[in-house]
């Protein structure tokens, strides 16, 4: 955690689709269909055969035939699947998905965070280098500095509450009130 920036937490890569070869005239979905009625009309016709009836292979193999192709054209005129709606009924939360890099980047926040509660050593070694980053890549963004290139007008910037937050190691777990007026200041920089 602490070598990331604020580009990998938010960084997400996608793979592109992998293209499927489109057979234009079809011929591949027609022999497939035939070596399915085809096969079909044999295991029947044996089955009849057993029991003593004969029945015309031509029409059997029609009549597999041409429920296959119903089923294929039934197929391609079936509505679209339903788009399951982002907010639940059920309990109003957002309905986060597998590959969404925000809810991933928080997710690891909120894990670190956790974990950093009670424990001023882990918040020393784990949230503020983090929390520094983003201050640095704030200050990048925003005004073309960070705090190791020009700590003075990081600072006056940043004042003192944030910048003694950043650079003193604390001692006993932060109040939240401290914590939440360093973001306030972070986000009005």
């Amino acid at each position: 955690m602490t070598g990331a920036s604020i580009d990998d937490l938010l960084q997400h890569e996608e793979e592109p689709p992998p293209r499927l070869r489109r057979d234009r005239s079809g011929l591949r979905l027609w022999l497939r269909t035939a070596a399915i009625a085809a096969a079909c009309t044999a295991v029947t016709l044996f089955g009849l055969r057993l029991f003593g009836f004969a029945v015309p292979m031509v029409a059997v193999f029609a009549g597999f035939l041409a429920l296959l192709v119903l089923r294929q054209v039934t197929a391609r005129l079936a509505p679209p699947a339903p788009i399951r709606p982002l907010l639940r009924e059920d309990d109003g939360a957002y309905n986060w998905s597998a590959q969404d890099a925000l809810q991933t980047a928080v997710g690891r926040w909120e894990t670190v965070l956790a974990r950093a509660q009670n424990d001023p050593e882990r918040f020393n070694q784990v949230v503020l280098p983090a929390l520094g980053e983003l201050v640095d890549e704030r200050l990048r963004q925003r005004h073309g500095f960070t705090r190791a290139t020009d700590p003075e007008r990081a600072r006056a910037l940043l004042t003192d509450p944030l910048w003694k937050l950043l650079t003193t190691p604390a001692r006993r777990k932060p109040r939240p009130a401290d914590i939440a007026a360093a973001v306030a200041q972070l986000e009005k920089t």
